[in-house]
């Protein structure tokens, strides 16, 4: 008779029970029990935080779509061949972004993308037409899935996609940082503007406030409850409730608190002077 012991089976680890979910003898049957899992070797201190973090964040890209991430037609901006090359440069100085849509007018029009060091080259040889340097727009539908559209950036080496809506028109803008932020976290470079920033306070009751400024954070900030179901940024509920894109020096009074256009342009507010009635 045999002393040894029976041949028991060995307990998995966790990458053995993670990659069996990609095979056909799936042991992990559901994400939400991949994230318990995940939760699991968190615990024992197997994967740190932040490993968690992203791989919950590739969980979640799954289930977004490009209108979920993109940014709004309101807040893309744009080299317009209708202006002069010196307000590109300021375009470009003032944003801090590589790429751009360049457009006839507005984004019903847009011609192609320039990327900033083309723009240089522009600069540095004049008779170098922008015609000769931008490059192909990419149309993306807002149904979009996001682990779609980031193998379509990977194969196709775009960064940047116009989200197009079921009539064809454009309702906003997304690019590769856009997707990747979204599994790792933010992505802030040297150009990114911090967001105090956005809200500087000029005296007791006074501030001057970047007028993209979400209207959720500039609730929080403020503790108002503004609202407006037609746009996202501040600058965008006052030219609603103003009727028109104003001039600067327009005001508009909400309770205890005015807000006066600091700068705009021809399509949207800038900059805005926020008072607090004493």
């Amino acid at each position: 008779m045999s002393n040894e012991p029976p041949n028991l089976p060995k307990s998995r680890s966790f990458f053995d029970r993670l990659a069996s979910a990609f095979h056909d003898d799936e042991e992990i049957a559901s994400v939400e029990e991949l994230r318990s899992l995940l939760t699991d070797v968190y615990a024992h201190h197997l994967i740190d935080k932040d490993t968690v973090s992203m791989m919950e964040g590739a969980l979640d890209v799954a289930d977004l779509r490009a209108d979920d991430l993109m940014v709004p037609r309101s807040q893309v901006q744009c080299i317009d061949l209708m202006t002069s090359q010196e307000e590109w440069v300021q375009t470009v100085i003032q944003s801090g972004h590589s790429r751009f849509p360049v457009v006839r007018g507005d984004l019903d029009q847009v011609k192609g993308i320039l990327h900033a060091k083309d723009l240089l080259r522009m600069l540095v040889r004049p008779s170098l037409g922008i015609e000769k340097v931008m490059r192909p727009v990419r149309y993306i539908p807002e149904s979009q899935p996001i682990n779609v559209l980031l193998r379509d950036f990977k194969s196709s080496h775009n960064h940047m996609a116009l989200v197009v809506d079921e009539f064809g028109g454009i309702s906003g803008l997304i690019t590769i940082e856009d997707v990747l932020e979204q599994i790792v976290g933010d992505i802030s470079d040297e150009f990114d503007r911090d967001e105090m920033a956005l809200i500087v306070q000029e005296g007791p009751n006074l501030w001057r406030v970047d007028a993209h400024i979400p209207i959720d954070r500039f609730n929080e900030h403020f503790q108002t409850e503004l609202y407006d179901e037609h746009c996202d940024t501040i600058g965008g509920l006052v030219t609603d409730r103003l009727e028109h894109v104003p001039d600067k020096g327009e005001s508009w009074t909400n309770g205890t608190y005015t807000f006066t256009v600091l700068r705009a342009d021809e399509r949207q507010i800038l900059m805005l002077k926020v008072e607090k009635k004493e």
